[in-house]
C-alpha cells in the first residue's frame, strides 16, 4: 500500500509545525551585514575576499561554491544545436 500526503503551507508554517526555531532575525542581520560590506568594494579581488569572510566554511565553502558555479556555467555553454 502506498499513501501520499500533500501539505500546502508556507515555509514559516512548516518550520513551526516541525518545531524548528524562527531564524528570521539572524538571517536578516546576516544579509544586512553582507550588503553593508559591499559598500566601497571596487575590485574583483576585494569582492572575493569579502565573500570568503562571509562563507560559513571559509575557503573550503568558497571552493565548493566555485565548483558548483563552474558546473552550472559549463552546462549553459552548450549551443542550441548541441542540445538536440
Amino acid at each position: 500500500m502506498k499513501v501520499t500526503v500533500d501539505v500546502d503551507c508556507t515555509p514559516a508554517e512548516a518550520r513551526a509545525f516541525l518545531g524548528l526555531p524562527d531564524v528570521t532575525p539572524i538571517h536578516e542581520k546576516y544579509i544586512k551585514t553582507m550588503l553593508d560590506g559591499f559598500d566601497g568594494v571596487g575590485s574583483v579581488e576585494q569582492m572575493e575576499t569579502l565573500f570568503k569572510s562571509f562563507s560559513p566554511l571559509g575557503d573550503a565553502g568558497m571552493r565548493l561554491f566555485q565548483q558548483m558555479m563552474n558546473v552550472g556555467l559549463a552546462g549553459m555553454g552548450t549551443t542550441k544545436d548541441e542540445k538536440k
